[in-house]
């Protein structure tokens, strides 16, 4: 099949669903085109953690090493997170003759057009949803959900459009309306040609940065931003932990802004060792899994959590719905909602648990991905779904 891919916001060197989808579907066989938007007119809050210099170059490595293709175009401009494209995206999509159009976000500008013009441009369209319902925390979202429901729910509901659920959350039907039944989950998961564990690397990169085989090494990756509970992780770490190891922290990520500058401050003044580094390419994020002993998140959920655990490492986050229900496999731990000492608590239980019993927790870990959401399997399930899609288009004609 001819896949096209249309996503508002892509940089090659992130880790979304958008970055390796894509690149299982050409091991698949198929021709993949991603449609994107350019970078200059994308909000720093987006770019600020990748940057936007050389993307066409970074693009091109991209391109080499995957097989898909970026086809990036101009935007008018970027609004409340969704970007506005001129019209020549449905004349480029159009002029790639695709078997079928892969939406990615059926809450996009993008999105919504596309489905005004249903009648017109005569392709399949398979649409996604990433969002969750305590993710939606926009001011006007009631007003947004009402228009949703009375605009764009019907024409979904009328052309029969699946919207595949990227997290196993009722958000689409009970704020969108759009029936569950048309909505099939299908998980986000870990490429796990990249994450796997490596205890070779996990040594290599212990001496490198003069770690003890000894230490409990903790690690978080990702934005250092309120959302993702920035400060709530720098003072969790300010005082010493009283624990039977010594506890490191590794940080991979940048902060930005005001609140930055205070995370900052935060973590300069902790009674226990923290390791910086900036935000990595996503191809450069597995040494750090395989070399830690724990992966945290302080807030919300992120798709990080699957790369951590393909490498054999528990996870400790907060106990929202979707944590509690991937954290239930003996795989981790979760901690109650901004409470910091009782994050605090469980990171002590996790370092003076022995060796034995936690191994188990990390081999858990690993299974739970390898069983479930390993991304070369994943993509069958995202492909059956576009094929399926196609052949009840075909049929309908």
């Amino acid at each position: 099949m001819r896949i096209v891919h249309i996503e508002d916001f892509f940089h090659p060197n992130a880790g979304y669903q958008i970055n390796i989808l894509p690149k299982y579907m050409v091991k698949q066989g198929h021709s993949v085109t991603i449609v994107t938007s350019e970078m200059e007119k994308i909000p720093e809050g987006l770019t600020v953690f990748f940057g936007k210099d050389d993307i066409n170059k970074h693009d091109e490595e991209y391109m080499s090493k995957t097989g898909v293709t970026i086809v990036r175009l101009p935007l008018k401009k970027f609004i409340s997170g969704r970007a506005v494209f001129t019209s020549e995206l449905f004349e480029k999509v159009k002029n790639l003759k695709p078997d079928i159009l892969y939406i990615h976000g059926n809450d996009t500008l993008t999105a919504m057009r596309y489905l005004l013009k249903l009648n017109k441009i005569k392709i399949p369209v398979v649409m996604d949803s990433h969002m969750l319902e305590m993710a939606s925390v926009n001011k006007f979202n009631k007003i947004y959900r009402l228009f949703y429901k009375k605009v764009f729910a019907p024409i979904l509901i009328r052309n029969k459009i699946t919207v595949i659920r990227t997290q196993d959350d009722e958000y689409v039907e009970k704020c969108l309306g759009i029936p569950l039944l048309q909505c099939p989950w299908i998980s986000v998961g870990s490429d796990t040609l990249l994450f796997y564990p490596d205890n070779i690397t996990k040594k290599q990169f212990r001496i490198s940065n003069n770690i003890k085989n000894e230490d409990f090494v903790i690690l978080y990756t990702g934005k250092l931003d309120e959302s993702k509970g920035g400060l709530f992780l720098a003072q969790a770490f300010e005082r010493k932990f009283n624990t039977n190891r010594n506890v490191v922290l590794i940080v991979v990520g940048n902060t930005n802004g005001e609140y930055g500058q205070l995370v900052d401050e935060v973590f300069e003044r902790s009674e226990n060792r923290i390791i910086r580094f900036p935000t990595q390419k996503y191809m450069e994020l597995a040494k750090f899994y395989q070399s830690a002993d724990l992966s945290v998140f302080p807030k919300q959920c992120s798709l990080s959590f699957y790369d951590a655990q393909a490498c054999g490492l528990p996870v400790l986050s907060e106990d929202n719905n979707i944590n509690i229900a991937r954290l239930q496999h003996n795989n981790g731990f979760v901690f109650k909602s901004g409470d910091i000492e009782e994050f605090r608590l469980k990171i002590k239980e996790c370092a003076d648990m022995s060796e034995t019993e936690y191994k188990k927790i990390g081999d858990s870990a690993f299974g739970f991905v390898e069983n479930n959401y390993d991304y070369k399997d994943i993509a069958d399930q995202y492909t059956d779904v576009l094929v399926n899609e196609v052949k009840r288009f075909g049929a309908a004609k």
